[in-house]
């Protein structure tokens, strides 16, 4: 029988196990509110959809095109990160398009390590950020992640005890599933300690853009020395709600970004051309857009915060992206992530994707995805209020 060397790799899928649950429980027709996985409800904003819509009008946009993107749209990623952050970027030698944060990871990965080359990633993270190094064959660290964890420190020991010296350090902020937001400090000491110790940063800024009550996210190439050491991928599926036309980029460190670029003109002819042409006009067109993203984001994490909270379950507000990581109450602490999260199904019709799920040091935990509006949201509440 034919075996499948790179999935013999990767651990079991923890998120089907409840999905399964879920399923069963709307095929019986109980209404669950789905709150698991993160997936923008909120619809792309109209200038960009009618930009897509005309330019797929044109018949030479439906050609091949370049799997580094177009040169508009490279320069339009420059343009942003100058007025952004006021980092200047190549869009030559600095800057690719990617089919989405998950592909241009991967493929970076991928062209990078050998089999055996050990990675750092946080632990509990968003799953391809392990997996990615998994796939390719390298040896992945957890460093110890959250709310009750001091991330560089730990970081310091692992790489004390590691042999052979990890090769990259991939990181995430604002933090998928924590929350967890960093300051510039923190960048420029990750830039010295990759230095310092010779690792490839990899920061995944997705969330860059759903940061809330003052706090805006700073960017990892805004540390002296950045392009240095590493890269920073960017999505348009969060600020723009472009979920689903699968478009990133990454910016940084030449040597890296031609590594990519390489390999991927041997894997892919890019993205469909009228996407690019869209998502040029969404960095460089008005960004009220984003404001009203960001705000409707708001809007649905304080529903739910606050609802938790007049049910006697407490959570801290975050500050980025678009979940709420949730301590499992005390009376429930023992079941574990998943067993508590397919009790949510069972009692009170909601859910939510358990903490195993993005590592071992987050099964105290549950996240929820702001992904319904504020009247599920409050349904939501009064379902979990009743097994409290």
């Amino acid at each position: 029988m034919t075996r499948f060397a790179r999935l013999d790799r990767l651990p079991p899928y923890v998120f089907a196990t409840v999905n399964q649950i879920k399923m069963e429980a709307r095929r019986a027709g109980e209404d669950i509110i789905d709150l698991g996985m993160g997936n923008p409800d909120i619809g792309t904003p109209q200038h960009i959809v009618d930009k897509l819509t005309e330019a797929s009008q044109n018949p030479r946009n439906h050609r091949y095109s370049a799997s580094m993107g177009i040169t508009k749209l490279r320069v339009a990623i420059s343009d942003w990160y100058k007025r952004r952050y006021d980092v200047d970027i190549d869009p030559e030698s600095e800057a690719i398009v990617t089919i989405g944060v998950k592909e241009g990871m991967s493929h970076l990965i991928l062209v990078t390590i050998r089999p055996g080359d050990v990675v750092f990633a946080p632990n509990p993270t968003y799953p391809i950020h392990p997996y990615s190094s998994i796939i390719s064959g390298g040896d992945v660290r957890g460093i110890p992640a959250g709310p009750d964890q001091d991330f560089f420190e730990n970081l310091i020991q692992a790489t004390k005890q590691t042999w052979p010296r990890p090769k990259i350090l991939v990181l995430s902020y604002p933090h998928n599933p924590t929350t967890e937001v960093v300051d510039l400090d923190f960048f420029q000491r990750v830039v010295d300690f990759a230095k310092e110790n010779d690792i490839m940063v990899i920061h995944d800024f997705a969330y860059a853009d759903l940061t809330f009550d003052g706090y805006e996210a700073p960017s990892f190439m805004q540390a002296k020395g950045a392009k240095d050491v590493g890269v920073e991928f960017f999505s348009m599926s969060k600020s723009y709600s472009m979920a689903g036309w699968r478009v990133g980029f990454c910016v940084g460190n030449r040597e890296t970004i031609f590594a990519l670029k390489r390999i991927k003109s041997y894997l892919d002819y890019g993205i469909f051309q009228p996407i690019q042409i869209a998502s040029i006009i969404a960095l460089n067109g008005p960004q009220e857009c984003v404001a009203e993203i960001r705000d409707t984001y708001k809007s649905r994490r304080d529903a739910l915060i606050s609802g938790l909270s007049r049910a006697g379950w407490e959570i801290e507000s975050p500050k980025g992206t678009m979940f709420v990581w949730a301590k499992i109450p005390d009376q429930y602490l023992s079941m574990g992530s998943v067993e508590f999260s397919k009790f949510l199904i069972r009692e009170a019709q909601v859910a939510v994707s358990p903490g195993l799920g993005f590592g071992e040091y987050g099964d105290d935990y549950v996240r929820f995805a702001l992904i319904e509006n504020n009247m599920r949201i409050n349904q939501a509440v009064r379902g979990i209020r009743k097994v409290l």
